[in-house]
């Protein structure tokens, strides 16, 4: 979202129905404060409508696309069939995002003890960013030193990070894979030990975590924020365990697990 008065042609919006009549919808414009628009029976749906209210009623929350817009006269013309359900929940959910960015905007400002600074701070965020909530994300993965490019003092900066790191989920993702590690050496049991120390190795943005299933076979599990690192992170510690056995003379197995939980 970017902090004009009025929205573009073509734009996707978040509405809330006011008014509807037989032959319009009125709704406001959630994220241009409150601006009215309408919305023509004719872009209500797709064929023919006999009842409008059995499409649109107030108190909804729709996703629009603007069809066109006249600042000077104050009129925005909206459609509501031309958006898919596809771009209505990804519209959803990214407006739902910023406006959870905006309360911890409030939050920040409040705790550094300058609640007049919110406007500051988003106006800097949006400069730097484009958007609120990703910048939040960033605040969390990068650390607290990429806040410094906002050009905030350090009071808010620190508050940022710490509301940031409060409320920010990042979304992970978890693969998982199981080894068998067997030696015959006198010594087998150290063996292991060690193959099992090597298969946890410190990789960024990864979380490993390794399960006794009962001699000789062991579940690695990975979590990280996406597939391609949590693959990257269980290959490394796969092949660090059963290389240990393998050079030790005894016998390292990896198979990988699907997501249903199946080898393959």
């Amino acid at each position: 979202m970017q902090e004009r008065e009025w929205p573009e042609q073509g734009e996707l919006v978040v509405c809330s129905v006011q008014n509807v009549k037989d032959f319009v919808a009125f709704v406001t414009l959630d994220e241009y404060n409150n601006r009215e628009g309408l919305i023509p029976i004719s872009e209500i749906a797709r064929g023919w409508i006999k009842y409008i209210r059995d499409h649109i009623r107030e108190g909804q929350k729709v996703v629009c696309k603007v069809l066109n817009v006249d600042s000077q006269k104050g009129h925005i013309d909206l459609s509501l069939k031309d958006v898919n359900e596809h771009q209505r929940r990804d519209k959803i959910r990214v407006w739902k995002n910023e406006s959870k960015a905006r309360k911890w905007i409030g939050f920040a400002a409040k705790a550094a003890g300058r609640e007049d600074a919110a406007p500051e701070i988003t106006t800097a965020i949006y400069h730097e960013y484009g958007d609120l909530y990703s910048a939040f994300e960033d605040f969390v993965t990068e650390g607290r030193e990429v806040i410094n490019k906002l050009n905030l003092d350090s009071d808010l900066a620190d508050a940022l990070y710490t509301i940031g790191s409060d409320n920010v989920k990042l979304p992970s993702v978890t693969v998982a894979g199981d080894l068998f590690l067997r030696s015959s050496k006198s010594d087998g049991v150290n063996i292991i030990r060690r193959a099992l120390r090597s298969a946890e190795p410190k990789v960024d943005g990864a979380e490993i975590d390794i399960t006794y299933l009962g001699a000789p076979n062991y579940r690695i599990k990975v979590t990280a924020s996406n597939y391609k690192d949590a693959e990257k992170a269980l290959e490394k510690a796969a092949s660090a365990a059963t290389g240990v056995l393998k050079r030790a003379g005894g016998e390292g197995k990896f198979s990988r697990r699907s997501k249903s939980g199946k080898h393959v």
